[in-house]
């Protein structure tokens, strides 16, 4: 270096003495043992092996379980739908009585479910029920959170591997959903005290049952029976309970009459509006949640198909009310986006987007025509629960029969899921179990919720008195109003 470019150094070299200078070397000779003696001092770097298979395994444990926990939320906020829709959709002297039920119903299911319900659907047993699980207690046997081989009591669901307690509230906000379908269909003239005894009956013995045939290993799933995300399982079941109990309730005072029946039309249709477009929002849990994976492709395709099926239903059941009861009738448009959501649930995962649209569309005719049917019948179903969930249940069902694309073609992967549809070439292999499925599921649920119904009718009847109903509900069952201050006294 020359002396030019030693300018501005800190520490001029050529300025030191001679002695110092002569320092230097032993200077450079202590600072280089030093520097030796202090690594010579450092314990040796450890080799840390890193087993990528198991890493992997726990990243994709972790994302499954914080999807299907994302679906279970949006799925329990499909009861706020539900209580918007109902209430829209009845009276205003009603509208507390709807909303009390709607809120009340998911704590009793919660309750019913966790004590027994979870453990007669997924509990190992036999054919017919699960005998394990109680109180959720029991292990889970999961092979990819306790390895090959593990014993655990929930055979039936340990094909995910997300913890137990995310698989048993994903089913549990299902099971709430069962229940919540009755609400509407009986609205406005039960007492609320035997409504809640029906939930507790439905969600922890007779929902779980017929559950544990179907996703439960038992005998329909042996005999080839598919539904994906509950076209029976969950709303049929709520269907057969709507439909049995709106007939033993008998119709609301002045619904009929040798004329014909007199319109009661619902109260408020904003939150009718509001309630079916948050069901429309919780249905991208209620569908692409049944995955219980993080599965891309998989859950992209079921979005898909579910958002066909429901705007195709919507926009069918608007023009088929608008030829058929001569106006495009809002409330007939809204159970029209349902009923396409309600028959796209069992074949969700098994069918092209073009056949998701033809299922929404020709559920969106059906609802319309079998709202009418059940009217004619002197059934006096309210929101048209029945024809929404009970019907459109069976015509998803069937239609996994008609239209399923084979078992290669599934999210299940090459050689899993249902036999190929009768209009895709595969005969009616696939539809006589779903035929076997809907009459076995129907025939065990009216012949439980009518003996439930009858039973409670008998010990502390079922429909509120004659002058009760007259007034209100509100008033009655709950001694407040839902828009007390909002109306004048003249039109009280």
């Amino acid at each position: 270096m020359s002396k030019s470019n030693l300018r501005g150094f800190p520490l001029r070299l050529d300025r030191l003495s001679p002695s110092w200078q002569a320092c230097l070397p032993l200077a450079a000779l202590i600072l280089v043992f030093w520097v030796v003696a202090a690594s010579a001092q450092d314990p040796p770097t450890e080799i840390v092996e890193i087993d990528i298979e198991e890493v992997q395994t726990g990243l994709q444990v972790g994302l499954d379980t914080l999807w299907v926990l994302v679906c279970a939320f949006l799925v329990f906020f499909m009861n706020a739908g539900f209580g918007m829709l109902e209430t829209g959709f009845c009276r205003q002297k009603n509208a507390v009585n709807i909303l009390t039920k709607n809120l009340i119903v998911f704590a009793l299911a919660t309750i019913a479910y966790w004590a027994i319900g979870f453990g007669i659907m997924f509990g190992d047993g036999n054919a017919f029920l699960g005998l394990n699980g109680w109180f959720l207690l029991g292990p889970d046997n999961s092979p990819l959170l306790d390895g090959e081989g593990y014993e655990g009591i929930f055979s039936a669901i340990a094909w995910t591997g997300v913890p137990l307690e995310a698989k048993f509230l994903f089913q549990l906000v299902f099971a709430g959903t069962a229940a919540t379908i009755v609400s509407g269909a009986v609205a406005e003239r039960i007492k609320f005290i035997s409504f809640l005894i029906f939930s507790l009956v439905l969600t922890g013995i007779l929902y779980p049952i017929t559950g544990h045939w179907i996703w439960g290993g038992g005998w329909l799933a042996d005999f080839g029976f598919w539904d994906f995300a509950g076209s029976t399982v969950v709303h049929s079941v709520g269907g057969w309970g709507a439909l049995m109990g709106a007939a033993i309730l008998g119709p609301r005072l002045g619904r009929y009459s040798e004329t014909g029946a007199t319109a009661m039309p619902g109260h408020n249709m904003s939150i009718a509006t509001l309630g079916c477009l948050i069901l429309w929002l919780g249905w991208f849990g209620f569908n692409p949640g049944s995955t219980m994976a993080a599965d891309a492709g998989a859950i992209s395709h079921i979005a898909v198909t579910t958002n066909l099926a429901a705007a195709f239903g919507g926009v069918a059941a608007t023009f088929t009310a608008w030829f058929y009861l001569g106006k495009p009738d809002l409330s007939m448009v809204i159970n029209g986006v349902l009923a396409g959501l309600v028959g796209i649930t069992a074949p969700c995962a098994f069918v092209n987007n073009f056949w998701a649209a033809v299922i929404g569309l020709i559920a969106g005719i059906l609802v319309v025509f079998s709202v009418t049917i059940i009217d004619g019948l002197k059934i006096d179903d309210p929101v048209g629960a029945s024809s929404v969930h009970l019907v459109c249940g069976v015509w998803g069902t069937l239609a996994v029969g008609l239209f399923s694309q084979g078992p290669d073609d599934t999210i299940y992967g090459e050689g899993a899921g249902p036999a190929a549809g009768l209009f895709m070439g595969g005969g009616i292999e696939q539809l006589i179990p779903q035929i076997v499925g809907i009459l076995a599921v129907g025939g065990f649920t009216v012949l439980g919720v009518t003996i439930t119904w009858l039973a409670i009718q008998a010990i502390t009847g079922i429909r509120v008195p004659q002058e009760e109903e007259i007034r209100g509900l509100d008033i009655g069952e709950h001694g407040m109003e839902a828009y007390s201050g909002f109306l004048k006294e003249e039109m009280r």
